[in-house]
């Protein structure tokens, strides 16, 4: 294999790089440009010529606006009528911020988490971002419930523009993919849930980071990352793989530098000050049982409605959770080095996190949010990401509709089933299953990458760009 000489990202100060137009090389979405103009001429040069004021990034950002104000209209119900009841499952609009406000104590305290008996069922980051925004809401006579899921949602459009900003800069030639993440429907539905968008954050930047061979930088990203949520940490599973294909593992020891020194930054202060609460988190993990919508709750929904089949407890949906996700890590690791060239970057990223989430323990429809940045890196074709998100919203409303057939004192006769919740289940898992095959097939035959086809080898690759093959699982070499 001769070394890549195909471009990857601009530099600052480099010559304007010619970009890839979705209405020129997305099949799907030049049948929807009639209505305005119909695809980018051929003799145009965009990214060459200067576009005035909507430049690629300040239209992102007006999508991103837009999309943020769909968020907030998905959760007006319960901002007009509150959260108190079955509104929120009712209207599809329920927030951990507002759950979270007075259950865990932030009402009172704005640093519950970090109070003796605190029992905080998230990492210490989160703990930190939690307490900053309940400091945020000041006492009165009001909903401070209600302020308090607005000073989040004020911050999760903030990070929601990072993202998009990031993931349109480490895309390369092909920034206009990060649309998809700008008007994501699951990120329309789903951003205000939880504080993942945080997390989701720094892999984003993490990504961007390593793409411009910020290698140092990149590993405090995810460090940072996974002291909000765990699943910044399988970024490292991908550069494994590269590192071992590569010979270079220098950037791999770099990288987990900077990801030990900025996590043990966080957390070791909150361990030693208050060891009981910082561990917590870890505690609550592994004791809980099959969370809503994971495979593992719904077998177990499917085995209490058959007789003579028995349910799982935690303990054995531990050891099946964690010995299928490695399975799979095997498998992604196999494919990663027997591939005729090798993947790019973010490919393996959603593969490693897309199989984590498939097979975890929980599976919380915030976890969407998750795979959508990747997915827009990975696999930028508009009608399987549609169709994917299809499937995802079908998800989201299934699992509120399940939680208020079963909490609220409604007939049977008026609320969906509990098949209707178990088949978009399977649904949504099916259709993130189709999107990591569609990806695997690209592996092996580049040419149906849509990255590759725009004349890029790998735009995230960073450190490892151009690297010739050091250990590959193949008898031949080359296509």
């Amino acid at each position: 294999m001769t070394r890549s000489t195909a471009p990857g990202p601009p530099k600052r100060g480099t010559a304007p790089m010619r970009i890839s137009v979705p209405s020129r090389s997305d099949v799907f979405l030049k049948r929807f440009t009639e209505v305005i103009g119909g695809p980018l001429g051929k003799h145009a040069k965009p990214g060459m010529t200067t576009p005035g004021f909507f430049t690629i990034e300040r239209v992102l950002i007006i999508f991103t606006i837009i999309g943020v104000l769909l968020a907030v209209l998905a959760k007006n119900a319960c901002r007009l009528n509150g959260w108190g009841g079955t509104n929120s499952y009712q209207w599809a609009c329920y927030s951990d911020w507002t759950a979270l406000f007075h259950a865990r104590g932030f009402a009172e305290n704005a640093f519950a988490p970090f109070a003796d008996g605190a029992q905080f069922e998230y990492p210490v980051l989160m703990s930190v971002v939690a307490s900053a925004t309940a400091a945020l809401v000041p006492q009165g006579e009001f909903d401070r419930a209600l302020a308090f899921f607005d000073v989040n949602l004020l911050i999760v459009a903030s990070l929601w523009m990072v993202v998009v900003i990031a993931t349109a800069r480490a895309a390369g030639r092909r920034p206009w993919d990060a649309a998809m993440v700008a008007l994501a429907p699951g990120l329309i539905l789903a951003s205000t849930i939880n504080w993942d968008m945080w997390a989701v954050a720094f892999l984003a930047l993490a990504m961007l980071a390593w793409a411009r061979q910020l290698t140092f930088l990149a590993g405090v990203l995810i460090g940072l990352g996974t002291a909000m949520k765990v699943f910044p940490l399988l970024f490292f599973g991908a550069v494994i793989v590269l590192a071992i294909r590569s010979g270079r593992y220098r950037p791999l020891w770099v990288s987990l530098a900077g990801a030990a020194l900025s996590w043990v930054a966080v957390n070791a202060p909150m361990a030693v000050a208050n060891f009981d609460a910082w561990k917590h988190f870890f505690t609550f993990t592994e004791d809980r049982g099959a969370g809503l919508s994971s495979f593992w709750h719904i077998y177990n929904v499917t085995a209490a409605e058959v007789p003579g089949m028995n349910t799982l407890d935690a303990g054995v949906i531990n050891v099946l959770a964690m010995g299928l996700f490695v399975a799979c890590c095997a498998g992604i690791a196999f494919l990663g080095l027997r591939a005729p060239v090798a993947p790019r970057l973010s490919q393996l990223v959603f593969l490693i996190v897309a199989s984590f989430i498939m097979f975890n323990k929980v599976y919380s429809p915030q976890f969407v949010v998750w795979l959508i940045p990747l997915a827009a890196l990975a696999w930028p074709k508009w009608k399987d990401f549609l169709i994917w998100q299809l499937f995802e919203v079908l998800h989201f409303w299934a699992i509120w509709m399940y939680l208020y057939a079963t909490t609220a004192d409604i007939q049977a006769s008026n609320a969906f089933p509990t098949s209707f919740y178990v088949l978009a289940v399977l649904g949504h898992m099916i259709a993130t299953g189709w999107l990591m095959y569609r990806i695997c097939a690209s592996m092996f035959d580049p040419r149906l990458d849509p990255v590759r086809r725009s004349g890029q080898v790998d735009p995230q690759a960073g450190a490892f760009a151009g690297a010739r093959d050091s250990f590959v699982l193949r008898s031949t070499r080359g296509l």
